[in-house]
């Protein structure tokens, strides 16, 4: 299924929390990378989140895709927002099949690596783990939005 441009009010268990999801899915390419950044943007801007939080989500964008890809041998990444008063929610869905999962690197002498130390940085939270059916990992990173108190709803 191509979640491409797929938008729906996401039903939370919560009665009290009203969000939005957008999700899509791109080729486990170096060069999709550029398209994920771009349509993060674009949903961002439709849903009005602009400044600091537009900027850091699609630096993180680009950083869990980017490892999705280069670090992963599947064919499709696929990405999903998530959108409260609160936070944003980024996800980022693997079809990897390797036995370990992302690490952070906190050596500062290699030259890559650190792309989950900043992702790490940048988030409110940050997690990750298998997919429950079949292959792949699933690697979260949420960011508050302005002023609002910020509240993970997921037990990582």
């Amino acid at each position: 299924m191509n979640r491409d441009a797929l938008t729906t009010p996401l039903l939370d268990a919560s009665p009290a929390v009203d969000a939005s999801r957008y999700g899509f899915e791109v080729p486990a390419r170096v060069e999709s990378v550029s398209r994920a950044r771009r349509q993060v943007s674009e949903r961002l801007d439709l849903w009005g989140v602009h400044g600091d939080v537009h900027d850091t989500a699609l630096l993180i964008v680009s950083e869990l895709v980017t490892n999705a890809v280069v670090h992963t041998g599947g064919h499709l990444v696929s990405c999903q927002l998530r959108l409260t008063e609160a936070q944003l929610r980024i996800t980022v869905h693997d079809q990897g099949t390797a036995p370990t999962g992302p690490r952070v690197c906190y050596g500062i002498e290699e030259e890559r690596g650190r792309g989950l130390l900043l992702v790490e940085t940048l988030s409110a939270a940050w997690g990750t783990h298998d997919c429950e059916h079949g292959h792949g990992r699933v690697v979260w990173s949420e960011l508050a939005l302005g002023d609002a108190p910020f509240e993970t709803v997921w037990s990582c």
